[in-house]
């Protein structure tokens, strides 16, 4: 609309001095009309082909017409995406254009000195000609800044709304990650408590009318395991009830520091925490130097298991303590619902830069009937993400003999305190 209200006051004021270009020439006035209409009804063109608008403007300036099609069309040449010599060279031509055409005349109107004509002539040349120009660079560098910060703003855009995507898919990463440790830790709590249970209430069944004082003490040792299992499932409810996340931080020590700074940007610290708790940052959990008492249980059981230590003990890093002490449990766990009647062997070894454990039982003896202990299938899965997760090894696997071998590596340089102690010794 703009193009076109420009284009049609340009066609009257060419139309109108047409007819004094007539006149002069000798020609028609309505040649004069018609052609002054043509010429200046090109400026509705400015946008499309800015060139041709100012070659038009230049050509007329001899017949003292085009005014309006002249500035406005070096001012849309300079605002366009022209290169700049070429708008440089054609504003050069209609400012020599522009004097010639006021130089002479001027020459013939006004009785002056040459001085004075051509000092005129270069003022209207340059007044019409620069102005405009200086005008549309700058129109036009600054629409070109506009769209450049546009164009960065859209990509800001999707670089934020790509990084809430990623950030969405961290955050259910770690929700999953979660689940899984409270699943594994539940599991290894609970199982191997209640395993021992079922196996006691078996024994206890068969036992009750011939031999009432083992029965007794079945029953007692079933009380026992009952306790425990809920004292570590309680404390397990506990973590996961706290509320301030300074009490998971506590329990979860310097360790909790780095999984909140990993986990900051799509989890509260208190859930960071309590993913390296869950993991095996419990102060207060199970340690190496509770195998024994482990291993006693299970022969309470009625299991024929030996435990072998190879190596002075150390003091360990938590994590590395307690996930050994869930390496071993968990298998035994496994003994007792896969080879009832086996013979079990328990291996530690305490290698200096790293702890070794092994569980291995022999075939079954055939006369031990099964003790019908559900099994979920993700007990050695557990026990390989523990492993794996601290930088160890696992193996587990059937054995030439017939039995099974779980086997695992973790490596467990001593803590600062052992290491002080063991140099003043």
């Amino acid at each position: 609309m703009v193009d076109g209200v420009f284009g049609g006051v340009s066609a009257v004021e060419c139309a109108w001095e047409g007819v004094s270009f007539a006149r002069e020439a000798g020609f028609p006035v309505a040649f004069g009309v018609l052609s002054g209409l043509v010429v200046g009804a090109v400026l509705v063109l400015r946008r499309r082909w800015p060139i041709a608008v100012v070659l038009v403007g230049i050509a007329v300036a001899p017949a003292a017409m085009g005014f309006l099609l002249g500035v406005v069309g070096l001012y849309s040449l300079a605002s366009s995406e022209v290169p700049r010599r070429i708008i440089a060279t054609l504003a050069s031509m209609s400012l020599a254009a522009t004097f010639v055409v006021m130089y002479l005349r001027t020459r013939g109107d006004v009785e002056a000195d040459a001085t004075l004509v051509v000092v005129l002539s270069v003022f209207v040349a340059v007044a019409l000609t620069v102005p405009p120009v200086l005008f549309g660079l700058y129109v036009g560098a600054r629409r070109r800044l506009m769209e450049s910060l546009r164009e960065r703003a859209d990509s800001l855009e999707r670089e934020l709304s790509l990084l809430a995507d990623r950030a969405e898919e961290r955050a259910e990463w770690a929700r999953t990650e979660e689940r899984t440790r409270i699943a594994r830790e539940m599991h290894d709590v609970v199982a191997h408590r209640v395993s021992l249970m079922v196996v006691h209430a078996a024994a206890l069944e068969a036992i009750a009318v011939k031999d009432p004082a083992r029965a007794a003490k079945n029953a007692a040792l079933v009380g026992d395991m009952g306790r425990q299992a809920l004292t570590e499932l309680r404390e397990m409810l506990g973590v996961l009830r706290a509320g301030k996340p300074s009490e998971l931080a506590a329990r979860a020590g310097a360790a909790t520091t780095a999984a909140a700074a990993a986990v900051a940007p799509t989890a509260t610290a208190a859930t960071a925490a309590l993913a390296v708790a869950l993991v095996g940052g419990f102060d207060d959990g199970p340690s190496i130097g509770e195998l024994e008492a482990l291993v006693g249980q299970s022969r309470a059981a009625g299991m024929a298991v030996e435990m072998l230590v190879q190596g002075e003990g150390a003091a360990y890093a938590a994590e590395v303590e307690q996930t050994a002490y869930r390496v071993v449990q968990e298998a035994l766990t496994n003994c007792h619902k896969h080879a009832p009647g086996a013979r079990v062997v328990v291996r530690l070894a305490h290698r200096g830069g790293e702890v070794a454990m092994q569980v291995e039982n022999g075939p079954c003896d055939g006369t031990s009937a099964e003790p019908g202990l559900p099994s979920g299938g993700n007990g050695l899965v557990g026990m390989r993400e523990r492993v794996l997760g601290l930088g160890g090894v696992f193996v587990a696997g059937p054995t030439d003999a017939g039995g099974f071998k779980v086997s695992a590596v973790l490596p467990a340089p001593a803590t600062a305190a052992a290491t002080a102690a063991a140099a003043r010794s």
